[in-house]
């Protein structure tokens, strides 16, 4: 056999999705071929710092193990992390960071488990980047824009997919002027409506209003958790959704439908109460499913994605209209998560996924090497 490639799995992390995100490493690295596969776990706390306690010998059994494995009680490596001007390069400060375990083997590539915001959101992409390091999933464009709701929306538009009509400001333009905006969301959309922070994931901070008093709350809990803010209108729909996976050649898995346990599929839906039915292949018409997945693979494309996402669309009930909802550039990724189960009833397996994740980070990095910068 050859030599194990070192992956350097990052968790953990600022956002409020910091426990989902632990979530996921669990399931990944109990899925990894340790025969086939080197594991160097990084942990980031809730407070911004990143802990490494060397390699991982064999998966966790459990989240409190996982947190051990990735130096919860280790040093921290804030000198290292803190900023790359101090370093001679970006390189040299991400593999400074791993070489305590074998300081002679550098990371060969990095799968962020990171959800959320400075984790889904090209922030840590843009680190990973200027350090010359390949890693898993979208780069900083298509993360950036794909947690983003207003801009991805704009770029959806451009690209000419039917989307829900929507209405968006920042704190500054709600202060001073939020009379306005309301008499424009009650033209436009009407009650009932969505009000949902810009950048954030998990459903986190978001309201249905059915009314100017709801509205007005609803806004004020969502700038909470940012400085923009977005209205949509209300679509009696079912959620359809499709794995894609790829780089400049992506494939669509077979749609699911979410049937959630709540009036919408919020947090508590998603991972609390654990009534949400994932009905994987969706009941839909085969030329309905065949025209999602071309959907799905041309919104991915929008935003130029690599890796995977998961594609998120109504199907309205009145007429069967698909609108895509959102992209989701590092989706849930536990074994029981939809977008591993659509590629399992796809024909791709779990473990298979991870190969061709890593497959798909190395490919994309070797791609950009051949970029010239500079004269």
């Amino acid at each position: 056999m050859g030599e194990k490639i070192r992956v350097g799995l990052v968790y953990g992390g600022k956002s409020g999705e910091h426990e989902v995100s632990l979530q996921t490493a669990l399931a990944v690295m109990g899925a990894f071929d340790f025969d086939k596969y080197e594991i160097q776990p990084f942990y980031i706390t809730k407070a911004g710092e990143w802990r490494s306690a060397g390699v991982l010998l064999q998966a966790p059994d459990n989240v409190e193990q996982l947190k051990l494995a990735g130096g919860e009680n280790s040093s921290a490596l804030a000198p290292v992390f803190r900023g790359l001007a101090g370093s001679p390069s970006g390189e040299a400060a991400l593999q400074t960071a791993a070489a305590a375990a074998a300081p002679e083997k550098p990371i060969d590539v990095i799968f962020p488990l990171l959800h959320g915001t400075f984790g889904e959101d090209g922030t840590i992409q843009g680190l990973l980047e200027m350090a010359n390091i390949p890693y898993v999933g979208a780069g900083v464009l298509a993360s950036a824009v794909g947690m983003d709701k207003i801009f991805m929306k704009k770029v959806f538009a451009h690209e000419g997919l039917a989307q829900c009509v929507y209405r968006h400001f920042n704190r500054t333009q709600w202060e001073k002027d939020h009379t306005f905006f309301i008499m424009e969301i009650e033209v436009a959309l009407g009650y009932p409506c969505f009000v949902k922070p810009a950048n954030l994931g998990s459903s986190v901070g978001i309201s249905k209003a059915r009314n100017r008093e709801e509205l007005i709350a609803a806004v004020d809990f969502a700038l909470r958790y940012d400085r923009k803010v977005i209205v949509e209108e209300f679509i009696d729909a079912r959620e359809i959704e499709v794995s894609v996976l790829g780089n400049d050649e992506p494939r669509a898995s077979v749609p699911g439908e979410v049937i959630s346990s709540a009036e919408f599929y919020d947090y508590n839906a998603k991972y609390v109460d654990g009534k949400s039915v994932m009905q994987i292949p969706a009941d839909i018409p085969a030329e309905t499913a065949e025209a999602v997945r071309e959907l799905a693979v041309r919104a991915y494309l929008a935003i130029d994605g690599s890796g995977l996402s998961r594609m998120d669309f109504f199907m309205r009930r009145s007429d069967g209209q698909l609108l895509i909802n959102e992209v989701n550039t590092m989706p849930g990724f536990t074994p029981y998560s939809m977008y591993p189960l659509m590629w399992k009833e796809s024909g791709v397996s779990y473990r298979e996924l991870l190969d061709t994740l890593i497959e798909l980070a190395i490919d994309r990095h070797a791609d950009k090497q051949k970029i010239e910068y500079g004269g």
